[in-house]
């Protein structure tokens, strides 16, 4: 058994790469955990209450290891107020779908949900964005829970280690979703997958899990080759029967659309790889403008949640053209199954 394995209690180093913004589901995260993985549920956006009530359905669905992510805030985060400007760039996609801009700007507390989470005791909490404050590593050592950190540099790696998380994920820049980089700004941290993870697993000693650009067996096998422990796979999982995207997102990661991505601010606010669609095009001039997360996030998620393909995000990795679909478990099976000559 691999040193991973052993930290989190599962029987194939594999990791289902969490998904924020009503993505995950707690059908996928069973599934992946009851077929030997670590599945994981995005909680970024879930209050106190509401991740209390999380994690007692993922305990009543699995009885194996499953972890919950939380987003560490950046620092400024949550001051800016809205401008007439910002306001103006959407008014024609909220005349589009007959809505109004959102009234207020809510988002959780990350101390209270920290505490909430502690004390439904998961087995692993990860976290991107950040390194987690001193006293939340320091309870979740004193309850037996899990910390993985991610990182999107060695610079980043070497930071989570030395704070005492667990286990640390190098994202490389081939992955899908939102980029986590803290250190330095994101365009000075878009390190490739298998240029990342041989770096980071020389620069810590802490088990590594490679993120970006994985999606199949070949994958796996390449980045365990250059030093991981493990592998976290989002786009693959995201496609799955199981997860909670949209029938249109999962169609555009299965189709021809999925062989292009580009990184992009203007669903959240923060930078982020999807599947480029109308909003992404007829926008690109104003990736600069858009105010930063979570007021551009509030301020598109009336639009996001038309489930309109031209207007959603379709958050995806540069393997999605790998991604099979299907049930969870079957499309973990063929990435564990120890035959060479499989996609």
């Amino acid at each position: 058994m691999g040193r991973l394995q052993a930290l989190l209690g599962i029987e194939h180093p594999i990791v289902q790469g969490p998904f924020g913004g009503g993505l995950s589901s707690v059908a996928l995260v069973a599934a992946v955990s009851e077929a030997g993985g670590l599945g994981s549920y995005g909680g970024n956006t879930l209050g106190p209450a509401e991740l209390t009530g999380l994690v007692g359905e993922l305990k009543a669905a699995t009885a194996r290891p499953f972890a919950v992510n939380l987003w560490v805030p950046q620092p400024g985060e949550g001051t800016a107020r809205v401008s007439e400007a910002d306001l103006a760039r959407l008014q024609p996609y909220y005349d589009r779908f007959g809505l109004a801009p959102p009234e207020s700007l809510t988002i959780p507390d990350f101390a209270e949900q920290a505490e909430a989470l502690l004390a439904a005791e998961p087995y692993v909490i990860s976290f991107v964005m950040g390194v987690p404050p001193a006293w939340v590593l320091a309870e979740a050592r004193r309850r037996g829970v899990v910390t993985i950190g991610t990182a999107t540099t060695v610079e980043e790696a070497v930071a989570l280690a030395e704070a005492g998380l667990d286990a640390v994920v190098a994202s490389g820049a081939d992955a899908g979703g939102h980029r986590g980089a803290f250190l330095r700004p994101v365009r000075e941290s878009l390190v490739g997958t298998f240029s990342l993870v041989p770096q980071v697993a020389d620069a810590v000693e802490v088990p590594v899990i490679a993120a970006g650009g994985i999606a199949d067996r070949r994958g796996v096998r390449a980045a365990l080759a250059l030093g991981a422990d493990g592998v976290q796979i989002g786009t693959g999982f995201l496609a799955t029967e199981e997860s909670a995207a949209r029938p249109a997102h999962k169609q555009a990661l299965l189709g021809p659309e999925g062989r292009i991505t580009v990184l992009t601010r203007l669903f959240s606010g923060r930078t982020a790889r999807a599947i480029p669609n109308r909003f992404i095009r007829e926008l690109a001039a104003h990736e600069a403008d858009v105010p930063d997360y979570p007021l551009q996030n509030a301020l598109m998620m009336p639009i996001r949640r038309q489930g309109d393909p031209d207007y959603l995000n379709l958050w995806s990795g540069q393997a999605a053209p790998l991604a099979v679909g299907g049930r969870a478990a079957d499309y973990l099976a063929v990435l564990v199954e120890p035959r060479s000559t499989e996609r």
